[in-house]
């Protein structure tokens, strides 16, 4: 991938992202990305569906899609 091709992608995320940095203690990063592929999904995506689920338990609409 190119400069230019890095620089497009990396200002569409900016825009279209948030970010959230998340920190876990040693070793749990594995077991969490060892869930993620046995559910089929990304970590991320595993993540944001975890928070998403709480979210809906403790009543908080969905939005920002």
């Amino acid at each position: 991938m190119g400069k230019t091709s890095s620089e497009v992608k990396d200002r569409y995320n900016r825009k279209a992202y948030d970010e959230i940095k998340l920190r876990v203690y040693k070793g749990r990063k594995s077991d969490i990305q060892a869930a993620a592929d046995k559910a089929g999904l990304s970590l991320s995506a595993y993540i944001v569906k975890a928070v998403e689920r709480q979210m809906s338990e403790d009543g908080f609409s969905q939005g920002g899609e």
